[in-house]
């Protein structure tokens, strides 16, 4: 039988190679054995176990946009850009969390690569208000440098406006054309709902 501080030790270990994962959302159960063992499940087999973590719900999509409404309206206002296109991006890019990080290292709720939260002036990406109004800012030049057509500015957006001047429009990259679809089927969707 294993003493107590190898299990103890055990149990860190999983802890510890768990949290490196990505997290994983599911309500956690638990219940102490006659032998002091701690028993966690994801599934409540039977009454022994009792709920130890519940899982945060997600937010509805309007709730998520009420959180952020005053400041994209700020930023809105500040720039120059409709902020239904603006909750249109971040809806697109990272639907409403401030935490998310792409593949390709685009932070926040507006995923700025590093490159353009430097050229925006942002110090904390996964502050939303310093994302959204860098990611604003950033709508703002592309749609002035593409005459405020919403495509090219969008495509700017994803792709990098020196590829869409090199091509004359929507570089032909399956993410970009994707993106821009879909970031104008949110915004056209707000519009809508807005009526």
């Amino acid at each position: 039988m294993t003493s107590l501080s190898t299990r103890i030790a055990a149990l860190l270990f999983c802890f510890a190679a768990v949290s490196q994962a990505a997290p994983v959302l599911a309500d956690i159960y638990r219940y102490l054995d006659k032998d002091g063992v701690w028993h966690f499940t994801n599934i409540k087999p039977d009454t022994r176990y009792q709920l130890y973590i519940r899982t945060p719900q997600k937010k509805t999509i309007k709730e998520a946009i009420k959180d952020y409404d005053t400041v994209i309206r700020q930023a809105s206002d500040k720039f120059g850009v409709d902020p239904l296109l603006v909750k249109a991006v971040i809806k697109a890019e990272s639907d409403f969390d401030h935490r998310a990080v792409s593949s390709k290292g685009a932070k926040g709720l507006m995923q700025l690569m590093p490159e353009t939260a430097d050229y925006m002036d942002v110090g904390d990406v996964f502050d939303p208000a310093e994302n959204i109004f860098g990611g604003t800012r950033y709508l703002s030049v592309l749609l002035k440098r593409f005459n405020d057509d919403k495509r090219l500015a969008l495509a700017g957006y994803n792709a990098g406006p020196e590829r869409v001047a090199a091509h004359g429009g929507i570089p032909p990259i399956a993410e970009t054309e994707t993106f821009v679809k879909r970031v104008l089927e949110y915004y056209n969707s707000f519009l809508a709902s807005r009526r």
